[in-house]
């Protein structure tokens, strides 16, 4: 493994998703009514054909930024193309409390990938597998050839995190993120000054997760499954989430929980296996009934949490190696009015 190499995989639906309302006017962030709404659009910034480009814009500054600081050898993209995944074919009301996409940002993200892909990178999006998958896979294939750093703000990535891959996990303030260095620095031996990471960003490692999050890289999905994700609507177990860190603590998984449980042969078993959960793993209010009742929807809520690693496509680790084409990239920006971007272009 060269370790002058370095691999940065964006989550580019979270970053240009953050971007989109990170440069929305105030007015239109704030108006609930969807005809005022729309009647402000005009506000959104936009090129002289009227194409929106606060998203864009903004995503692209931080590109620029990221390959400035971190010299990255190699990067890609993933995107989502649509919520109709295989994920909702097995749980059709996953991501069902979601919204529908804005016009304004629905429109970025066709320009965004292609202008991303104009510029020379990888961008990679499916029909059927989610961003996080794709990047799941390709971490995989290649993380032990060179060092990998996944930028993206959702939690489900974590369990992607080993002794190659770490996630530099975007907090929605600076404050936060710098709290969160403050806090683990001197135990790890960084402070910011030695690491160099993102702006917003956090550093997570394997020993990181457990002590921030409660959980190893490998347990997330586990305890998405007991816990449930109301982001993405997985349902869990109802009533049992102060339980699943313990429970996970002693047993590693969901399945061998469940193993515990049904290893009890009669009600006395059961009430013996609860007053071990109370008195050695502090657990007050006994999980065993929920366990049991939502069983299939548990084991069902852990499988929608785990990112796939089998997403196929036929890249060399050279082809994520970053050539940016300047002088398309300069005309692209000519075109969506980033003069203050042109200057940056590596």
């Amino acid at each position: 493994m060269s370790e002058n190499q370095k691999f940065i995989l964006i989550d580019g639906s979270s970053m240009l998703v953050t971007n989109y309302y990170g440069n929305l006017p105030k007015a239109l962030l704030f108006e609930k009514d969807p005809v005022k709404k729309e009647k402000l659009f005009s506000q959104i910034m936009h090129n002289d054909a009227g194409q929106y480009t606060n998203a864009m814009y903004g995503m692209m500054r931080t590109i620029l930024k990221i390959i400035k600081e971190q010299k990255p050898t190699h990067m890609m993209f993933a995107f989502d193309m649509t919520r109709n995944t295989f994920r909702r074919e097995k749980y059709p009301d996953y991501k069902g409390n979601r919204g529908e996409t804005p016009e304004p940002l629905k429109e970025q993200f066709v320009n965004m990938e292609k202008l991303l892909e104009d510029m020379g990178f990888q961008v990679m999006y499916d029909m059927q597998y989610e961003a996080d998958d794709i990047v799941g896979s390709v971490a995989a294939r290649f993380e032990k050839e060179i060092p990998s750093y996944i930028i993206t703000k959702d939690h489900d990535y974590l369990q992607l995190v080993n002794d190659y891959t770490r996630v530099w996990l975007i907090q929605t303030k600076q404050e936060t993120a710098d709290e969160l260095l403050n806090k683990y620095g001197a135990e790890y031996g960084f402070n910011s000054k030695m690491v160099s990471i993102p702006d917003k960003a956090f550093e997570v490692t394997p020993p990181l997760c457990l002590s921030e999050y409660g959980v190893r890289p490998e347990q997330i999905p586990d305890l998405k499954g007991i816990q449930g994700d109301t982001s993405d609507n997985i349902p869990g177990v109802k009533g049992v989430s102060s339980a699943a860190m313990p429970l996970l603590a002693r047993y590693g998984t969901m399945e061998k929980i469940y193993e515990a449980i049904e290893a009890c042969a009669d009600v006395k078993e059961q009430k013996a296996l609860n007053s071990m959960w109370k008195e050695e793993l502090g657990i007050t209010r006994s999980p065993l009934k929920a366990m049991i009742q939502y069983k299939e929807l548990a084991l069902l809520s852990k499988d929608l949490a785990t990112i796939r690693r089998d997403y196929e496509f036929d890249k060399s680790l050279d082809d994520f190696k970053i050539r940016i084409d300047a002088d398309k990239a300069k005309s692209e920006f000519e075109k969506y009015g980033f003069k203050s971007l042109t200057d940056k272009i590596i």
